[in-house]
C-alpha cells in the first residue's frame, strides 16, 4: 500500500509541475515540457528519498529496495516521458 501512496504522490507532482508550468508560462506546449523536465529530476530525489528511508529506517537491504525505486520512479516519469512526447507533436 505505501508504495501505491508514494507512486500517487508522483503523479500529484507531476500535476503540480504542470500546473505551474501553465501559470508562470503561459499557453502552449513550451512550458509544459519544460514544467516535465522540471518533474523529472524532482521525481528522482523523490523516490530516491523513499529509497533511502527505506533502507534507514524499515530495515530493507539496497538489493531489497532498489527494483521498488525504479517501479515508483518509472510509472510517473512514464506518464510525464508519454505527455512530453505527446506535447512535442503539437
Amino acid at each position: 500500500m505505501h508504495t501505491v501512496l508514494v507512486i500517487l504522490g508522483g503523479f500529484a507532482l507531476l500535476v503540480v509541475c504542470l500546473l505551474a508550468g501553465r501559470g508562470f508560462g503561459g499557453a502552449g506546449a513550451a512550458p509544459l515540457i519544460l514544467a516535465i523536465k522540471a518533474f523529472l529530476p524532482l521525481w528522482l530525489l523523490g523516490a530516491g528519498i523513499n529509497l533511502y528511508i527505506g533502507v534507514a529506517r524499515a530495515g530493507y537491504t539496497v538489493a531489497e529496495e532498489f527494483p521498488i525505486f525504479l517501479g515508483v520512479y518509472a510509472v510517473p516519469a512514464a506518464v510525464a516521458a508519454l505527455l512530453w512526447w505527446r506535447l512535442a507533436k503539437r
